[in-house]
């Protein structure tokens, strides 16, 4: 039962972040007046801290679970290094790369680095 409440809360956390996000990039200005973008900071704060916290005291009960969360981690970071390196070629066409995507695309590399030699030494 605990591990239905966290992946139901896992959820929709990330659905109110996706959310949110939705709201900031603000398509043709039609869901969100800039102004409020000064009281969607806060909330976005909160929902992330919210999301971190679910998903660093997530524990795995058997090897199934174990294995769905690997699966899950592999197709978040291909999709995050997708997007973000997509970003970069259709940015460079234009001969203006957005520094934080480099900075993105190198935090998610090292970061996953990081874990594998910690993963290696730990285990």
């Amino acid at each position: 039962m605990k591990n239905n409440l966290n992946f139901l809360g896992e959820t929709l956390i990330s659905l109110f972040l996706v959310g949110l996000l939705i709201f900031f990039v603000n398509p043709l200005d039609l869901l969100m007046p800039k102004e409020l973008h000064l009281f969607m900071i806060p909330t976005l704060v909160l929902l992330f801290v919210v999301f971190t916290a679910i998903i660093w005291k997530e524990k795995a009960a058997d090897e199934r679970e174990q294995l769905h969360r690997y699966i899950a981690a592999r197709f978040a970071y291909f999709a995050s290094i997708t997007v973000l390196v997509l970003g970069i070629i259709y940015q460079s066409a234009y001969n203006a790369v957005d520094p934080w995507l480099i900075i993105a695309v190198c935090v998610i590399l090292l970061s996953k680095l990081i874990g594998l030699v910690y993963g290696h030494f730990r285990h």
